[in-house]
């Protein structure tokens, strides 16, 4: 028996060695700290797997900059999140202030080589208060999403551009094989690289308990 239970011990441990302790494990996650103080667009989940979660967003909208080409992530994201501060700050044309919201969402179409420009778009969630009327502003665009299906990846920590890939990479390996992934490859089809999404949802001063996304966008 004391053989046993060791041998179960040891199978515990190399399966727990495996696991990433930044993903999630597979149930359904609780919605970021960060959604309880300000407004989120909400959201149903409708599958919980290893590694990566399927949401379906019924009806949301964004405010989302024109498209910034750099080769960094980090600084594209920095250069969109000032041009979005302002706009809620009253830097549109009815002068009204929004409230912040999250998540900061950057949507990447990859450059085709390392040394390349990437095109970068960077939204901020509308309160639904100013949806009815979103105030127009110069280089910001108001995108309505309808049904959208969402394939997510957590991750924490400070988003950095070497980590971005990464972590795509291993949201594309969790559901590889799956209706998920057929879904994804059939709703991009057609373009050079495939187009996701990082959504942050913590200030830049917050230090603990960061929580970000990755997201494949996709229709059923």
């Amino acid at each position: 028996m004391a053989v046993f239970n060791l041998l179960k011990l040891s199978m515990l441990l190399t399966l727990l060695s495996d696991v990433k302790l930044t993903s999630w494990p597979m149930q359904k996650q609780t919605v970021p700290d960060t959604c309880n103080r300000i407004e989120c667009p909400t959201y149903d989940v409708v599958y919980s797997g290893y590694g990566y979660e399927i949401r379906a967003y019924n009806s949301s909208m964004w405010s989302t900059t024109s498209s910034i080409d750099d080769i960094s992530f980090v600084s594209a994201t920095r250069t969109g999140f000032l041009q979005l501060f302002k706009y809620i700050q009253g830097g549109n044309t009815y002068n009204q202030k929004i409230e912040m919201t999250g998540p900061v969402l950057t949507e990447i179409a990859p450059s085709d080589g390392p040394f390349c420009e990437s095109s970068f778009l960077v939204s901020f969630y509308l309160p639904k208060k100013n949806q009815a009327d979103p105030p127009p502003a110069d280089g910001i665009t108001i995108q309505k999403w309808g049904l959208t299906y969402v394939a997510v990846r957590r991750f924490g920590g400070f988003v950095t551009d070497s980590m971005v890939g990464v972590e795509a990479a291993a949201l594309s390996a969790s559901i590889s094989g799956t209706v998920w992934s057929d879904a994804i490859k059939k709703s991009h089809a057609g373009e050079i690289t495939t187009e996701y999404m990082v959504a942050q949802y913590n200030s830049p001063f917050e230090f603990d308990n960061r929580v970000n996304e990755i997201w494949f966008r996709f229709n059923m």
